[in-house]
């Protein structure tokens, strides 16, 4: 049970008694996208192949860096191209594959999901693809391998999932007349109305309008709009918002300019920079927003969407198109933190995709203003080594308690588990460390990791009130 544990014998040892304090301790997931009708429903997971490979852009990704397209992975299409659709083929073509897969964190993931959630103890290759098939395919359809079941089994304190403004919410509402309504929560995720370079804005503009009987054909309307949606998100169980910007501009304009901006783009006659201003403007009124009903932000710009345009044509949005791309913090974030980063009632959540920030700009910025918290490293930086940087990076400046604890940030229901093991291993490690070169007493140590894999999510997302 070392696995991932320091090599050096005395730090290993701390280690497995750091990790040992809080391997049992209940997960919590404040941000990620697995899809609330898995639980609603609870229905048996169809076959191998759609629980492990056709949901997940980690892998369906580096099988395309190969020549592997995503047709042949049963991704959907959105331009009526056929897919495959026989699950056995699916999984057979990732076992020929997955020698790709070797060093990477969806290998070590898939594993443990294999040995510790399905019992498989047999390696994975194209020898043992169909056997392996059939064991997870008999366990899918027995009662204890239901969604439920395996959330339960889990140790799932709290699941928060993402949906936009125009969801109805009607998984969460089912999910809260079953019982469920404190586990499984919602996150407010308003992307899609105010990207105004996002195919389709003046479409789903009015439909927010139509949902919440406003008249959002002026910017206090389309304000008043999303501020309806919140309050019902709120009600719904929400406790933060969640925002998937290009860069992390922000902007402070008046009503006046800003109502300029929104009847421009309502238009049809915004450009790229007014976009731009606009998105940059819409986070700090989101912050207004929060100071009034306390959702948490959380902000993880940096990423250029669809950069695969081929791949997006055919199968459109969060397949695994995405690139990360250089951001600037410490001027993009100024104007908002001007206005509230010292503000009591304001608490954002920033990730990055660009680590060369941790040291230069996100570790000073989190141990300066009492608003920011540092999330974890996510999507291209949530492995091992990742975590490891993120923890030497930003100790030194920013410290524990300015950072979020860890956040699977996963649509892969059953690696839940799996990536909360590792960042807990991880953390032990790193822990252990200090404490054999005597920079920290093993009981603070101990107290340390028990806040980072439990308290410190559940206080910074505010979960402890609910």
């Amino acid at each position: 049970m070392t696995h991932l544990f320091p090599s050096d014998p005395a730090q290993r040892r701390i280690a497995g008694e750091l990790y040992a304090s809080v391997k049992d301790l209940p997960l919590i997931s404040p941000h990620g996208h697995v899809d609330p009708a898995l639980l609603a429903d609870d229905t048996p997971f169809p076959d191998p192949a759609r629980l492990f490979v056709v949901p997940d852009h980690y892998v369906t990704r580096m099988l395309a860096s190969q020549g592997i397209p995503q047709s042949r992975l049963g991704v959907p299409s959105i331009d009526g191209s056929e897919v495959e659709q026989d699950g056995r083929e699916i999984w057979r073509l990732l076992a020929e594959n997955w020698h790709l897969f070797r060093g990477t964190p969806s290998r070590l993931w898939t594993e443990k999901v294999f040995t510790d959630v399905f019992g498989i103890q047999r390696p994975f290759n194209k020898a043992t693809a169909d056997i392996i098939y059939d064991e997870i395919s008999d366990k899918l359809r027995q009662e204890d391998f239901r969604p439920r079941a395996l959330f339960t089994r889990f140790n799932i304190e709290v699941l928060a999932t993402t949906e936009s403004p125009l969801d109805e919410l009607t998984h969460h509402a089912k999910l809260a007349a079953d019982g469920w309504g404190d586990r499984v929560i919602t996150t407010f995720r308003p992307d899609n109305l105010v990207d105004v370079e996002w195919p389709g804005w003046q479409d789903r503009v009015a439909a927010l309008g139509e949902l919440t009987g406003t008249d959002v054909g002026t910017y206090p309307g389309f304000v008043n709009a999303l501020r309806r949606r919140r309050e019902l998100f709120i009600a719904a169980g929400a406790t933060s918002s969640d925002h998937g910007h290009p860069t992390a501009a922000t902007l402070v304009l008046d009503d006046a300019e800003a109502a300029v901006l929104y009847r421009k783009a309502l238009g049809g006659g915004a450009d790229a920079a007014d976009a731009e201003a606009f998105r940059a403007h819409m986070l700090v009124e989101f912050a207004r927003m929060s100071l009034d009903d306390g959702l948490v932000m959380q902000l993880h710009p940096g990423s250029v969407r669809n950069h695969d345009r081929s791949l997006y044509e055919r199968h459109g949005r969060d397949v695994g198109g995405d690139i990360p791309s250089a951001t600037d913090y410490v001027r993009g974030l100024r104007p908002l933190l001007d206005a509230y980063g010292n503000d009591p009632r304001l608490r954002i959540v920033l990730y990055t995709l660009d680590e060369t920030t941790f040291t230069r700009e996100l570790a000073p910025l989190a141990g300066g203003y009492p608003a920011l918290y540092l999330g974890a490293p996510w999507w291209f930086l949530d492995s091992p080594e990742g975590l490891r940087r993120f923890r030497e990076a930003v100790t030194e400046t920013a410290g524990f308690y300015n950072t979020a604890g860890f956040a699977d940030d996963t649509r892969a229901f059953c690696s839940i588990p799996a990536r909360h093991d590792v960042a807990r291993r991880i953390d032990a490690g790193f822990l252990a460390r200090l404490v054999a070169e005597d920079r920290l007493p093993l009981d603070e140590a101990a107290e340390t990791i028990a806040d980072l894999a439990y308290h410190l999510p559940k206080r910074v997302f505010r979960l402890d009130r609910k």
